[in-house]
């Protein structure tokens, strides 16, 4: 009985902690956006060559990834620290989007990108589909 009482203790000290931490994290993420949304605006004003416009489309799909973390990390607290896969799945689909945008390889290289992002959608299209079964209205939040 003393034990449980101890962990319950521990249990709610360690979810304190992971709250105060996500929460550090989310300013930090929101910083970051704040200095990337700066830099895409200075770089678009001050646009003089090639060079800018790449730097600009390369902060712009970081700070897509950047929009997608901080969505993700409000949605852990909302739900109680539970991360849907959903979200993971699409910080993903825009990781290797912002590659197959930015670093123009080889042909083969490009292929299986695409074919990585066409993979990572059908596994959304899955995930949709099982919750659909398992009785979870998908249109609910």
């Amino acid at each position: 009985m003393r034990s449980t009482k101890l962990f319950d203790k521990f249990e709610k000290l360690a979810s304190i902690a992971v709250d105060v931490m996500l929460s550090v994290l989310v300013i930090v993420v929101l910083v970051a956006m704040a200095v990337s949304i700066y830099d895409i605006f200075y770089h678009v004003l001050a646009m003089n060559s090639m060079n800018e416009l790449y730097y600009v489309i390369e902060e712009i799909a970081t700070w897509f990834i950047l929009l997608e973390i901080f969505l993700m990390l409000l949605r852990y607290v909302k739900e109680g620290h539970h991360v849907p896969v959903r979200y993971l799945v699409l910080i993903g689909i825009t990781a290797v989007s912002r590659k197959l945008l930015l670093e123009h390889g080889e042909g083969l290289e490009a292929l299986f990108l695409a074919l990585a992002i066409l993979v990572l959608v059908l596994d959304l299209i899955l995930l949709e589909r099982v919750r659909a079964f398992h009785g979870h209205n998908p249109k609910e939040k």
